[in-house]
Order: structure tokens, then C-alpha cells, then sequence
């Protein structure tokens, strides 16, 4: 780290301006330093009970924030820089390789129409010539097959609600979704025929199945947050800024997916919902929050589907459920309409450029002179397996287009990921502090109880160091952004674990494989930038891994161009998962 000295429970640290970033530098790499055991079932029960007490719950929340390096790295740490409460970037104008430059004043389907313009024609051949062993249907494969005639948006719609109630019932139980509602789901796809029948489809997402993470505005469900009372304290009355988006463009807009309660935990395991399963084995967890939303893109319900990414939620379950994800610059979607932690905007500030760079996909060769950031003790900070893999990929990168990799040293990485907690808890229980009031604590799955006992703890103080963490985190990777064009690492620390049967109905704490999975996901949040996952392969159990790329802000062309690139040399090796639905009914020609 970056210190000038340092004693048992202080830290000061050296101006971030006059830190090593180099290869050579003296920064030390501090491993995650978890202390707290996994419990679920009754020690859950009793841990939440003790935290909750008056008597004991100070002392127990002063034990873990001193145990875990929250006292030493944040609460008494000494630095020079101002707080940064908004990790909005300015706007920026530089040209990007290869992309097509369209106005933001456009209506929906006229931007879908833009972005389809740059996409390949055929996707029916990898550009090395491999063939498919198999293949997730794509929003053009729907497309295409409802331009075709060969089957309509009501005929998928009802595959969809027969597959959604196969995974749903025993013996699969996936909990994919909380909430969907058949005649509405029939509904949007009959009218989406009618008007693919009189050759005037509102645009390429017309009739395409996409499901919303229940986090999400969406009519007419309610919006959960994964709970059993949030929807009844803050009605919905609207869709989303951005479901009203995909409805303008007749998207079929399926249900709300399940996810892990209030947004609080990496596992997916929802104790009043069920926990979502992986589709690439049953047994092991889809991650979370996002959790529904990456299972059934993985599954096949959809070809996409919308989730929220506060601290990797959208990355790590696409990375464990084997499909890609996509986190964008923080205020480059309006947060209007999310139930959860929403930090609004200042109203003088431009949320959206007033121009989009959609990458242009059907150049005959990939964007050249790419240079890739790595830091080789974090990258390395993972399973076997994943090491193996994510090494193997960056290496086929290299050798098959030409790109570098940027030998850099990232300072105090596990001072942003301790930071960013006391952030987004902070946050979290703020803003729900008014729902909380009301509420009858019973209500709550015991591993939520013990997230909101712990939010509930942080002081002003731990706050805005916090936030002073944040500024020196922005300067270092600012100054990162100089030297490379994206930064490259694993997406997750470990692959799904197994589902205990003690977690069911109580949800679970494992700290340790929670810090093992946000381990890379900590910036694209805490600093704002965009962020993509791709598949790469898998572990010796067959369960995915995912590479991630983080980018400059506003470069999300650049990096869809080069997970394009990346998804390119894999797709040909992607594996079906254990529970697939093909709505299509294509994956036959395979």
C-alpha cells in the first residue's frame, strides 16, 4: 500500500499522486483477510439474535470491523485527498476504433436499428471457420426466425411458459423467477405476431422474450427486492426508464427474476423465493444479486435479460452461469425506477452523451493495437483453475490478434473492496432506514437481517474515509487508463460452490467465498467504470469461468469490440448446459 508508516491500528498513507503504479513498484498485494465463519440453520438464527441485542450486537460489530481490517484500512487510516461521494466521469469526446457514431436524440427502435447495422450478417460460422458444438439463440436468431415465419413470437411465448413452469416445480426447482404472469407474457407476444403478420415489427427487439431482475420497475408486477414486504411499503406505479425502453421497441417483457434478498449477498440463495440454481448444475449456486436474471439467459428462457450491477451482480452470476455480462459507465442508464440503492444523479449533470459509439461488429477484422492492463498478484488471486484458464485466454488473445499486455501494479486493492462495503452498506441502510421503521423484522431472511445489523454499524466517519478511498482508487486507475486501454482479470475467485441444504430457509454468511467472488469486481462499482464478462471455459467439474474487462468510462464500444473478439475464440468450445430450453427448436442442427 501506498504508506508512509504504520502502526497496529493506524495508517497513513503517502498522496496517491506519488505512488508506484509500475511493475517495479514496492506495493504490496494484500490478500482478502476474511475472518468469519460460514454459518446458516440455527447459528445463523443465533448470530442475527446477538447482533440485534443492544448488549452484545456493539461489541460483536466492533470485533468483526476490527478483525477484518475495516478499523485499520478505513476507520483510522490518514489521507490527504478529498471525498468523492459520485463516481460520475466527464463526458469524453475521444474517438474510439471502429464505431459508428449515432445521435442520443433518437427513439429506441431507431438506435436498435443503428446497432443491428453493425452486426455481422451470419453468425453461423466462427471468423477462424470453426463450427458449433453449441450455441445460445442470440435476439437476431429470434429475429431472423420471426421474420422467416419460422415460428412466431406466440409460439416461443408459449414454449417460454411451459419451460418457466417445468423449472419452476419439482423435480428441477430452478427459482428462476419470482414473479410471471402467463396471459400477460401471451398478451405482448400476440400482439408482437399481429404485427410481424402485417410486415410492421416495431423493430429487432419486437416479440424477443427479455426478463427484468425483480430489483427493477416493471408493470405489472410489483418489485420485491427479494423480499416479502417491499412492494407492499413502496408500490410500483411505473415501468423503468429502461423497461420503458425495450417496451417502446415490442420487447416481451417475461417477469421479474429472482434474486438475492435486497441485493445483499453473492449466492443467489433466496430463503422466500427459493434458491436460483445454476443451469449448469443444479447443485451449485448462480451467484447474486443478479442471480434469476444469468440463469435463465444460461438456461435458454431468453436471450437477454436485465440485471443490476452494484458490487459485481451482474458480472459474477454471468460469470458462473457461463454467459456474458455487461456493467456500463456509472450514468450512462437513468436510475429511475430501481427499488433499491439508487444514488440520483446531479440534475446539472448529463447523464447520457449526447452522441452513442455502437462498435462496428461486421468489420472484417478486430481493432487493432490493443494494449491490456494486468496485474499479475491479483490476477493470480484464484482457484487453480481459473488461473489456468484466464492465463490460457489472454494468451490466445495475444496470439490471434496481436494485442499487448501492460505488466502495472494496482495499489490497495483490498482497501477499495473493504471501502466500497462500508459504502454500498451505508447507502443500502440509509436508504431503506424509512421502509425499516415500519417493518417487522420477522419479515426478513436471517441473512438479511445480519447484512442490515452490519450496514446499520458504519459511522459518518468510516463513510467519508470511504469516499477519500474512492478518490485516490480514481486516480490510480485514471493514471492505469494512460498506459492501456482496458484492464483484464478473472471475474471471479472460484467457481459456483454447492447449495447446503441448511441454507434453504435461512440463506446463508460465507464471507470468505463472497470475498472470493467480488475479488474483481470492486471497481467497475466503486469507481464507475464499465465493465464486461466473457466465457472462457470451464473447471474441472465443468462449471464456467469467466475474464473480465474493465474500461475507460464511456468506452463501452471498445470493450464490446473486444469481448466480441474474445467470444469469438470460444464459441465454438461453449458447452449446453445441464438444464436447457431450446425455444427456437434449432439447437437440433447442431
Amino acid at each position: 500500500m501506498g504508506l508512509l508508516f504504520k502502526n497496529e491500528g493506524h495508517v497513513v498513507f503517502k498522496p496517491a499522486k506519488d505512488v508506484d503504479l509500475t511493475p517495479a513498484s514496492s506495493e504490496l498485494y494484500l490478500r482478502a483477510n476474511v475472518k468469519a465463519p460460514r454459518m446458516a440453520g440455527f447459528l445463523v438464527k443465533v448470530f442475527a439474535w446477538f447482533l440485534e441485542s443492544r448488549i452484545f450486537g456493539t461489541l460483536l460489530l466492533f470485533i468483526l470491523k476490527r478483525d477484518n481490517l475495516i478499523h485499520k484500512l478505513v476507520t483510522n487510516a490518514e489521507l490527504e485527498e478529498p471525498p468523492v461521494y459520485v463516481p460520475l466521469h466527464p463526458l469524453d469526446d475521444k474517438e474510439e476504433q471502429d464505431v459508428k457514431q449515432v445521435g442520443s436524440d433518437l427513439s429506441p427502435p431507431e438506435l436498435v436499428q443503428q446497432a443491428i447495422e453493425c452486426l455481422p450478417v451470419s453468425l453461423e460460422k466462427t471468423s477462424t471457420g470453426s463450427n458449433f458444438s453449441f450455441r445460445h439463440w442470440t435476439i437476431l436468431d429470434y429475429s431472423r426466425a420471426y421474420t422467416s415465419g419460422e415460428i412466431t413470437p406466440r409460439t416461443v411465448a408459449e414454449h417460454l411458459i411451459a419451460a418457466i413452469h417445468e423449472s419452476s416445480t419439482p423435480p428441477l426447482q430452478m427459482s428462476f423467477f419470482i414473479n410471471y404472469k402467463a396471459e400477460d407474457i401471451l398478451k405482448q407476444a400476440t400482439e408482437s405476431t399481429l404485427r410481424y403478420e402485417q410486415g410492421v415489427p416495431i423493430s429487432a427487439l419486437d416479440g424477443i422474450p427479455i426478463a427484468i431482475k425483480d430489483e427493477i420497475d416493471c408493470l405489472p408486477y410489483p418489485t420485491t427486492g427479494g423480499t416479502k414486504w417491499l412492494h407492499n411499503l413502496r408500490p410500483c406505479t411505473d415501468d423503468a426508464c429502461c423497461v420503458k425502453c425495450l417496451r417502446l421497441c415490442g420487447a416481451v417483457l417475461v417477469g421479474k427474476t429472482n434474486m438475492h434478498e435486497l441485493g445483499a449477498g453473492t449466492s443467489g440463495i433466496n430463503p422466500h423465493y427459493g434458491a436460483t440454481r445454476n443451469p449448469y448444475s443444479r447443485s451449485k449456486i448462480s451467484g447474486g444479486s443478479s442471480s434469476g436474471s444469468a440463469a435463465v439467459v444460461a438456461s435458454g428462457l431468453c436471450p437477454v435479460a436485465l440485471g443490476v450491477d452494484g458490487g459485481g451482480s451482474v458480472r459474477m452470476p454471468a460469470a458462473l452461469c457461463g454467459v456474458v455480462g455487461l456493467k456500463p459507465t456509472f450514468g450512462r442508464v437513468p436510475h429511475s425506477g430501481y427499488a433499491a440503492i439508487s444514488c440520483q444523479l446531479p440534475p446539472r449533470q448529463l447523464s447520457v452523451s449526447p452522441k452513442v459509439n455502437f462498435p462496428l461488429l461486421n468489420s472484417t477484422k478486430p481493432i487493432s493495437s490493443i494494449k491490456l492492463a494486468k496485474y499479475g498478484e491479483w490476477f493470480n488471486d484464484c482457484s487453480d483453475d481459473i488461473r489456468e484458464c484466464c492465463s490460457n485466454a489472454l494468451e490466445r488473445l495475444q496470439k490471434q490478434y496481436g494485442w499487448k499486455t501492460v505488466e502495472v501494479t494496482i495499489p490497495e486493492i483490498e482497501m477499495m473492496r473493504l471501502a466500497h462495503y462500508v459504502t454500498i452498506g451505508s447507502e443500502c441502510s440509509t436508504s431503506l432506514s424509512s421502509f425499516l421503521e415500519k417493518l417487522d423484522f420477522e419479515e426478513l431472511g436471517w441473512d438479511a437481517r445480519v447484512a442490515l445489523a452490519v450496514y446499520g454499524a458504519f459511522s459518518g466517519k468510516e463513510y467519508i474515509k470511504a469516499q477519500k478511498i474512492r478518490n485516490r482508487q480514481m486516480q490510480f486507475h485514471m493514471n492505469l487508463f494512460t498506459q492501456a486501454d482496458v484492464i483484464v482479470s478473472p471475474t471471479i475467485g472460484v467457481t459456483a460452490y454447492t447449495i447446503l441444504d441448511d441454507a434453504l430457509n435461512t440463506g446463508e454468511l460465507d464471507y470468505i467465498n463472497g470475498a472470493a467472488l467480488v475479488r474483481y469486481s470492486i471497481a467497475g462499482n466503486f469507481l464507475g467504470l464499465p465493465a464486461v464478462t466473457v466465457p472462457v471455459g470451464y473447471d474441472k467439474s465443468g462449471l464456467p469461468i469467466g475474464l473480465q474487462l474493465i474500461g475507460k468510462p464511456w468506452s463501452e464500444a471498445t470493450l464490446i469490440h473486444i469481448a466480441f473478439a474474445m467470444q469469438d475464440l470460444y464459441v465454438s468450445e461453449y458447452r449446453k448446459p445441464e438444464v436447457y430450453y431450446d425455444l427456437l427448436n434449432k439447437n437440433s442442427v447442431f
